[in-house]
C-alpha cells in the first residue's frame, strides 16, 4: 500500500494531466511510458473543473495502475459535482483497481451560477473526504498550501482546515507548488505544532519558460523569491537557456529539501518526461 512507502522510505511521485482531445491519447500514453521508466512510487492524474474530464482521468489512472503497474492517484474535485457523480466516478475507479484519490474542492466552473455554487453538495474538500470514506472503499489524500490557500484568511485558518482533512480520513498530503524552501520548512513546523501527523509530499514545479511563471503564480498564489526572479530576468529571453536554468533551480530545490530531511518529493511534470528525467537523474542518480 502507498501509505506504507512513507514509513519505509522517501517517495518520488509525479503529476500528469489527461489529454484535452481524444486523438491525443496515444501521445499521452507515450508520456506515461517514459515517466514510468523513472520508477516513481506513484503518479497522480488531474481532473477537469467540475469533473468535466473525469472519464479521461479514470482512463489515464487505469493505464498507470494496470499497464505500468505503478500506483495511481486520481484527482477528484467536488465543487461542481453531486454525490451521485462522485459515486459513479468512484465505482469506475475501483473497477479498474485504482485505490487512491486526491480529494480537492477544485476551482469554481466559469459557467456555475451563484445559486448553484451556494447549493453545492460539498462546501469543502474535507466534506467530500468524509463522504468517500463512508460510502466507498477508496483511500484518500489531500492538498496543503505552504503559503496558505489564497482564499484563507490566515495560515492559522488554513492549518485548521488541514486538521479537518486529517480527521476526515486523509492518509497523506501533497503540497501546492512553492519556490522558496524556507516557506515549506516553516509550514512543516506549524503543521507539526497543529497536530498534523500524516506524511506530506513537497510539490515542485520546474519553471522552464518566462511566461509560465505568470500563469503559475496567478493560479497558485506562490511567491517568487529573488533568486527565481533574477533567473527569469537573465534567461527569460533565451528559450533553451531558460529551460536549463529552470530545471537547475528545481534540482537545487529538491537537493536542499532532501538535505534537510524532506524525502517525499512530488514533481509537477507538465507531461514533460524529458524534463522530469533530467531532474530525477541529477537528484537520485
Amino acid at each position: 500500500m502507498l501509505k506504507d512507502m512513507f514509513v519505509q522510505k522517501g517517495t518520488l511521485s509525479f503529476e500528469v494531466f489527461p489529454p484535452k482531445k481524444d486523438g491525443e491519447f496515444e501521445a499521452a500514453f507515450e508520456v506515461l511510458d517514459s515517466l514510468g521508466k523513472l520508477n516513481p512510487d506513484f503518479i497522480s492524474v488531474t481532473y477537469g473543473a467540475g469533473g468535466s474530464r473525469s472519464g479521461k482521468t479514470v482512463e489515464i489512472a487505469s493505464y498507470i495502475q494496470n499497464t505500468l503497474k505503478i500506483d495511481a492517484i486520481a484527482h477528484m474535485t467536488c465543487v461542481g459535482s453531486r454525490k451521485e457523480d462522485l459515486l459513479r466516478v468512484s465505482e469506475s475507479l475501483q473497477e479498474r483497481r485504482v485505490a487512491y484519490v486526491l480529494a480537492l474542492r477544485g476551482d469554481r466552473p466559469k459557467d456555475m451560477s451563484d445559486e448553484q455554487f451556494q447549493s453545492r453538495d460539498f462546501a469543502h474538500a474535507n466534506d467530500m473526504m468524509s463522504f468517500l470514506k463512508e460510502h466507498t472503499g477508496l483511500h484518500v489524500a489531500g492538498a496543503c498550501y505552504p503559503e496558505k490557500h489564497y482564499e484563507s484568511f490566515s495560515m492559522e485558518s488554513d492549518l485548521n482546515n488541514l486538521v479537518k482533512k486529517q480527521n476526515a480520513g486523509a492518509e497523506f498530503l501533497i503540497s501546492q507548488l512553492f519556490f522558496d524552501n524556507d516557506y515549506y520548512y516553516s509550514f512543516l513546523e506549524k503543521a507539526e505544532r497543529k497536530g498534523i501527523t500524516i506524511p506530506i509530499c513537497a510539490g515542485i514545479m520546474p519553471i522552464t519558460t518566462a511566461r509560465q511563471i505568470g500563469t503559475t503564480v496567478s493560479l497558485s498564489g506562490s511567491s517568487v523569491p529573488k533568486a527565481l526572479a533574477d533567473l527569469i530576468a537573465n534567461y527569460g529571453d533565451n528559450k533553451e537557456d531558460m529551460r536549463k536554468a529552470g530545471i537547475d533551480y528545481a534540482i537545487r530545490q529538491i537537493r536542499d529539501l532532501r538535505e534537510n530531511g524532506v524525502n517525499n518529493i512530488h514533481i509537477y511534470t507538465m507531461n514533460k518526461p524529458k524534463m522530469a528525467g533530467e531532474i530525477v537523474n541529477a537528484v537520485y542518480g
